[in-house]
């Protein structure tokens, strides 16, 4: 999507200000070390999916000042001419560990961390949030959704209600990555190799004369993908009449179709699907699909199939591609270790009178501990960069807000695995970029090993979130000193 855009002034004008500041007094090399997380699951949820890696990968590499970039801020009359003959041959020198898309992932643990020259690591802060963000949202939210239908296939068709076009691509591949079968974007579709879907609109069916004859003109064209839209006119007393009559007039004409049935979008989903279905039964046309639109969401969809609908196939767009319920993701990005100029990383911390604002410093990685026997998910451990862990030896966990909350691991009992993988070292590419379908695949193995509590739409079971001793200890020292210093 962003190969051939040149999103370097996709920026807050405070980066560029400061990047002036640190190449004014000598501190633009000086190595720094971001941690970009969020503070909160979005939807109240136990859990969110990480996305936008991709993005985010492909804004990097084409990381330059055009010759208009640097004409435009010289306009503005506020950068030193010789800054800006320094941004003439910008680039990302620096290193870049990420959790893979599509990974299950917890409030405060690093999503992201920059590892590079402050002017560097201070630049990429606005469009990493933005691309990482958004796309992490959506994702979240279309896993919820699929997790909803309980297996029936969930089509993303939310376009036309999207923030804008990028909003709308972006965030289908979003969805996709958090588990529908398919899009109604072509664009994304062709971008991103995924399957397009749809059918036709009620206008479709008003520009003929009559419901039948555009029932009849849908089926001749399209015969391996016919879903009826039967709600124009009387979804009942016509549109599943009319479609019927259409199915059979194919099966009386030797058409085999691969897929074919009925849309509703409009009534009560749960009353005329039913009725449809019976319908439908009766006459010959059990395996024929029941689709359904109409403003739907997770919650919507659970309260349909608690009702009984007999619908098959489910078509979510503006709650999805908006993530109406909750608009923002809330990603930081937080400077977490500084070079003290001795090459010695030294950590840093930001405190504030609200404690869930006080950020972990040092430089991190994260551990994510699973049951051996049963597969799931039991923590995430949040620990400093040169700690080892061995499975062979006990392992004991705490709570950093209530110490006394502790989880203890037998040797044997689990297993471990380090999540933040290497992106970028010094500026070149050392990931190999899977396709969206493999991500959404790694999502759906991914989201098994967390038990069942911890999927519920509400007061879903949290998943402890909890700091090394190291990092415990190093964090309530500097907090000391930083409060006494005051």
């Amino acid at each position: 999507m962003f190969t051939d855009q040149n999103l370097t002034l996709m920026t807050d004008l405070y980066q560029l200000t400061m990047m002036q500041g640190y190449y004014h007094y000598g501190k633009k090399d000086r190595t720094v070390v971001f941690d970009l997380f969020y503070r909160d699951n979005p939807f109240s949820a136990a859990f969110s999916i990480v996305a936008g890696l991709d993005q985010a990968i492909e804004y990097i590499q084409n990381l330059h000042f055009s010759p208009e970039d640097i004409a435009y801020l010289q306009s503005l009359n506020i950068f030193e001419a010789d800054f800006l003959e320094y941004l003439k041959d910008f680039r990302f020198t620096g290193d870049i560990d990420a959790i893979p898309e599509g990974s299950i992932a917890f409030p405060r643990e690093p999503l992201l961390r920059v590892k590079a020259p402050i002017i560097e690591a201070q630049l990429i802060e606005t469009a990493l949030l933005c691309i990482i963000n958004h796309q992490s949202l959506i994702a979240t939210k279309a896993s919820r959704v699929v997790w909803a239908a309980k297996g029936d296939p969930v089509m993303e068709f939310g376009l036309r209600r999207a923030q804008g076009p990028d909003a709308g691509t972006l965030g289908a591949r979003a969805a996709v990555i958090g588990g529908c079968i398919g899009t109604s974007n072509v664009l994304t579709a062709q971008l991103f190799d995924v399957a397009p879907k749809g059918t036709h609109s009620h206008s479709w069916v008003m520009s003929f004369d009559d419901e039948l004859t555009a029932f009849r003109a849908y089926a001749e064209l399209f015969p391996d993908m016919c879903i009826l839209l039967v709600d124009t006119y009387d979804t009942l007393g016509s549109g599943v009449p009319n479609a019927i009559k259409v199915f059979q007039e194919m099966r009386d004409a030797g058409v085999s179709s691969k897929m074919y049935g009925i849309r509703l979008d409009s009534g009560d989903l749960a009353y005329l699907s039913m009725e449809a279905r019976k319908m439908l039964d009766e006459a010959g046309f059990p395996d024929a699909i029941i689709s359904a639109s109409s403003d739907l969401d997770e919650y919507l969809i659970r309260d349909l199939k608690l009702q009984g609908a007999q619908i098959s196939l489910w078509g979510v767009g503006t709650r999805l591609i908006t993530a109406k319920d909750c608009p923002s993701f809330g990603g930081v990005y937080k400077l977490a270790a500084e070079d003290d100029g001795t090459g010695v990383m030294e950590p840093k911390i930001k405190l504030s009178d609200n404690a869930v604002k006080i950020t972990n410093p040092g430089v991190k990685k994260i551990i994510r501990i699973y049951d051996k026997q049963t597969g799931y998910l039991r923590g995430d451990l949040i620990a400093l960069e040169d700690e080892i862990f061995d499975e062979s030896q006990p392992l004991e966990i705490f709570d950093p807000e209530n110490t006394w909350k502790r989880m203890r691991f037998k040797p044997g009992t689990y297993t471990l695995r380090e999540l933040l993988t290497p992106i970028f070292r010094g500026g070149k590419l050392v990931y190999s970029r899977p396709s969206v379908m493999e991500i959404q695949q790694y999502c759906k193995a991914e989201q098994a090993t967390l038990r069942p509590e911890s999927k519920r739409l509400v007061n879903a079971q949290t998943i402890p979130v909890d700091l090394s001793q190291s990092l415990y200890d190093l964090k309530q020292a500097m907090i000391q000193k930083f409060s006494a210093e005051e």
